[in-house]
């Protein structure tokens, strides 16, 4: 078979390990491992794919974005990825309202070129940003404003398909290209009538009431939904919307979800764009995951309603909230114009489907019971049972939705470690119960592997029957997505979980305890809902930068983590942490941690892939380039102590052809340059007396428990300034910046006798003893500081950000680590705080109104502190700035390493390289990480500051000193 598909098509035909592992699940509990994946290069090439599958008896899968939660794009045999190569908006005609684009492209995409002309895809399901056209026409996806907009089979003109047969047609009006489905139609007319669309989120089995006369007879529309069993989809038609001109959100509060969804029948009277539910718990949630910020002001309640009124302007949209507000029986109101407070809360509705991936304890919650739906008139009602149900089962999960529609998503914290036995117990019970209210099992994500077992609950023998028969006209030989919608397998086979054997933290790893020390749990965090692999830079995202640069699944924070997830399973990826596919899959992780806090599941595969480094290297020689990057604080401590030899150093290595002899010795790529090292280390000179800090200790904590105050000599609030390898070794301009800047805001500065490394190059390259045996020197010498209460400043935000949140995980059994984290701030997040110094005193930020800077936030500051602080505090200082979002692909040793520099220059390609050649004369470059400033030199030529220089620089200057009357001294 891949000896075929490789002569037949010209995309790409892998059948490797790595490569079936990582398309081995979607967003689902499923895992299905294909035999191979192709990525057409276009539609001849796909059906070419088709053919020799069909040949030769092979069940083939379509497959988008792999965003599926109920397992509907996973297969054996054939797996066509479509979002690779065959993702083109083709046409948008403005005139007609219509769009043609092929079956890869990614919503957000199609949304793009639609608004260049005032207009939009009216279903918008919160995964557009990496669903494709395909997948939503495959599951006649809805999202929010379906409710305004209908379904994507509402939005379908035409389909250009293949059948299981090998007949390719368009599908619109008629059902002429079908043999007998005429027929079909014309004998089942009882059960089309009043079996199927009964409401408008009737999603679950086939939709044949759009086959009806009455309804156009329209076998476009009913081959939406049909999940891939019947056809596979070239490309489609479909039309398009106005884009509302300024659509207001209204936030109603209630007692309860129940209670809000009362309610819902009153509010679709006003004839709303919108009208979500959101439970209090997942609020909370997303400011326990998220922080505080992320939350505007909420009306008062536990349960909550987000309608979206729209007008042709914004005062008749307001007057439409008004009038809604008055009938939603709540006194409870918030009304969001257009703007960031409104887009906040629909950020929060957006990472849903991440977010509800956690209980409200913690608890893994997983897929199953995803988007059942009843009619809106039932929902209340409906939400009570299942309350119910859940207690009964013992299960919890974070309940939102589209209410508007009675559409309820819902994970729960299933127990699925050992057997699929609890999920078959509780889905049976709730199928009957969504059955009961007359709803559907599905509202708009399918059926899938997880519900079609369940479709007899729903439906009768006959309409059963009807679909049976759809199936035979169009795949009778159920080479399509076989096991899904008809003659399905049992739904609580070939879960992915329970054959992942546990992994438990092991020896000098990372201790994982948010995972109950369990890597394998840790790594299962990724549920697969594919926001790596949105282009979220517009938005302010930073992951996952090496999709971004290659397009390719084994790029994804998800295609990582799913062999991660196989060599748990230990089945497929076989050798455990020395596996080469592993390595492969983690090659490209900037170790960016972006993913940390971008990917609402809470995926950290920085953190994995340094334990996985670890795991695999333990006691055994590594790679060169982990003693020469892993160990960069050593080299410029042992460089800069030695008189002479940092000029000495600076010199050889300006010579290009010895830097290059000593880049490839080292496993690096010849065409970076080698770090410089100053003569004058920042520590030297504060040893010498050329800087106005205090050196010393803190004093310990005394024999009861209880500690000593820490007070500065001058009378000033002492501040320690912490200064990392790099800031003291290669940049201590920063460091002595930092100091004027501290001393001008009202602070003593204590710079620590000794130094403190904090391991972060230890940690990158997983070496992970020897982070730890640095960091608990560290602790040694800041810990007495910050149990004394002396904040901690840290300079570099790569290492600042180890204190915050590695330190943690490396030594959690130590009460100082958790001291020094909450004690490490930020320069600006200390700036920020309230005044140090006396009562009613603030120090006045200097004077930034001529600065125009673009910024290039570090990922480690972006993922673990935030660039909040930072933000606010260039807007107090007048500063004008555009902050850039995604890595700048250098990312400490991954961009100097061999075999990387191509993927860290088109990462740079991603946002700073453009920012930079579209930068003014006299721009500035405001970068705090040496990394990103690094890039930017050694790529564009630019030299990047730090904020502690930028604010150095504009402070006042001191008053000249009156002259002296006495005489000089001898």
């Amino acid at each position: 078979m891949v000896r075929a598909l490789r002569a037949a098509v010209a995309g790409g035909v892998d059948d490797s390990v790595r490569r079936r592992a990582e398309y081995s699940t979607d967003a689902s509990n499923y895992r299905v491992v294909p035999s191979v994946v192709v990525f057409p290069r276009d539609v001849d090439d796909a059906l070419a794919a088709l053919e020799v599958a069909r040949g030769l008896g092979v069940p083939v899968t379509s497959r988008g974005g792999g965003t599926s939660v109920a397992g509907n794009a996973v297969g054996t045999g054939v797996v066509l990825d479509w979002s690779r190569h065959v993702n083109r908006v083709l046409d948008v005609d403005p005139d007609a309202r219509t769009a043609r684009v092929e079956p890869g492209v990614v919503m957000a995409m199609l949304q793009r070129e639609a608004a260049l002309h005032g207009l939009r895809f009216g279903p918008d399901p919160s995964t557009q940003a990496r669903a494709t056209l395909g997948g939503m026409i495959g599951n006649n996806a809805c999202g929010p404003r379906a409710v305004a907009y209908g379904r994507t089979a509402d939005n379908v003109l035409e389909l250009d398909v293949v059948d299981g047969r090998g007949r390719r047609f368009t599908a619109g009006r008629g059902l002429e290209p079908v043999a007998g489905l005429d027929a079909l139609v014309r004998s089942e007319l009882e059960v089309l009538r009043t079996e199927l669309g009964r409401f408008g989120r009737q999603v679950s089995g086939y939709s044949l009431e759009h086959l009806l006369p009455e309804n156009g007879a329209d076998l476009a529309k009913a081959l939406v939904g049909t999940e891939g069993t019947v056809v596979t989809l070239l490309g489609a038609t479909v039309r398009l919307v106005p884009v509302s001109a300024a659509p207001v959100l209204v936030v109603l509060g209630y007692p309860d979800m129940a209670t809000a969804a009362d309610a819902v029948p009153a509010l679709l009277a006003h004839r709303p764009l919108a009208i979500e539910g959101m439970d209090a718990r997942l609020v909370d949630v997303v400011r326990r995951v998220k922080g505080a910020s992320a939350v505007p002001p909420l009306p008062e309640g536990a349960g909550w309603m987000m309608v979206e009124v729209g007008g042709d302007t914004l005062d008749e949209a307001m007057d439409r909230a008004r009038a809604l507000a008055a009938d939603a029986g709540t006194r409870a109101v918030g009304v969001f114009p257009p703007g960031p407070q409104a887009a906040a809360m629909w950020r929060i509705r957006e990472d849903g489907a991440g977010l509800g991936g956690r209980t409200p304890s913690g608890e893994q919650a997983w897929p199953g019971f995803e988007d059942s739906a009843v009619p809106p008139e039932r929902l209340g009602a409906y939400l009570r049972d299942l309350e119910a149900l859940m207690a009964q089962h013992r299960v919890d999960g974070l309940a939102y939705g589209h209410f508007g529609d009675g559409c309820v998503h819902l994970r729960l914290d299933i127990p699925l470690e050992r057997s699929g036995d609890p999920l078959r117990a509780f889905m049976t019970d709730a199928a009957h119960l969504v059955a009961s209210h007359g709803g559907s099992l599905s509202g708009e994500h399918g059926d899938g592997r997880a519900r079609s077992e369940l479709l007899p609950v729903m439906y009768s023998e006959r309409a059963i029957g009807v679909f049976e028969a759809f199936k035979a006209l169009l795949d009778p030989d159920d080479l399509l997505n076989p096991g899904v919608l008809v003659r399905p397998n049992a739904f609580d086979a070939d879960l992915r979980r329970p054959h992942a054997h546990p992994l438990p933290a092991a020896r000098g790893g990372f201790a994982f305890e948010h995972d109950g020390g369990d890597f394998t749990t840790a790594v299962h965090r990724c549920v697969g809902v594919g926001k790596c692999r949105a282009d979220s830079t517009a938005t302010g995202g930073f992951m996952c930068p090496s999709y971004l640069a290659t397009r390719d699944e084994k790029d994804s924070t998800r295609g990582r983590a799913r062999v991660l997830q196989e060599m748990a399973n230990g089945t497929l990826v076989s050798r455990g942490w020395s596996s080469p596919e592993v390595h492969e899959a983690l090659d490209l992780c900037l170790s960016c941690k972006a993913c940390s806090s971008d990917c609402p599941a809470g995926v950290d595969m920085a953190q994995y892939k340094a334990e996985a480094l670890h795991q695999t290297y333990r006691g055994r020689l590594r790679p060169v380039n982990h003693y020469v990057l892993g160990w960069l604080p050593r080299w410029t401590r042992l460089v800069t102590r030695v008189p002479g030899l940092a000029r000495l150093s600076n010199a050889v290595l300006g010579v290009r052809p010895l830097a290059q002899v000593v880049l490839r010795l080292g496993g690096m790529d010849t065409r970076r340059k080698m770090v410089d090292f100053s003569p004058a280390p920042f520590r030297s000179r504060v040893r010498r007396g050329e800087v106005d800090v205090r050196r010393g200790s803190a004093p310990p904590a005394t024999s009861d428990g209880t500690t000593l105050s820490v007070t500065g000599t001058s009378g000033r609030p002492p501040v320690l300034l912490w200064t990392d390898s790099f800031s003291d070794a290669l940049a201590p301009s920063i460091p002595v910046a930092a100091v004027q800047v501290l001393r001008a805001a009202g602070y003593e500065v204590i710079v620590p006798d000794h130094d403190a490394c904090c391991g972060l190059t230890w940690i990158s390259t997983g070496q992970l003893d020897g982070a730890r045996k640095r960091l608990t020197h560290l602790l040694e010498v800041l810990g007495p500081f910050a149990v004394n209460g002396v904040p901690i400043v840290g300079l570099e935000p790569s290492c600042t950000a180890v204190l915050r949140s590695d330190l943690l995980d490396l030594l959690p059994g130590d009460p100082r680590a958790v001291a020094v984290a909450r004690a490490t701030r930020t320069l600006a997040e200390l700036l920020t705080a309230p005044a140090p110094v006396g009562p009613g005193d603030r120090w006045q930020l200097p004077d930034l109104s001529d600065v125009t800077a673009v910024v290039q936030p570090h990922c480690h500051h972006h993922a673990v502190m935030t660039y909040t602080a930072d933000r606010t505090l260039l807007r107090e200082a007048g500063a004008s700035f555009s902050t850039l979002a995604g890595c700048c692909g250098l990312a400490g040793n991954f961009g100097m390493e061999a075999g990387h520099y191509d993927v860290s220059v088109q990462v740079a390609e991603n946002a700073l390289l453009p920012a930079l050649r579209a930068a003014a004369p006299g721009d500035v470059l405001l970068a705090d990480g040496y990394s990103c400033r690094t890039q930017a030199d050694q790529l564009a030529g630019v030299q990047g500051v730090h904020l502690a220089e930028l604010l150095a620089a504009h402070l006042p200057l001191p008053p000249p000193q009156q002259p002296s009357h006495q005489p000089p001294p001898r």
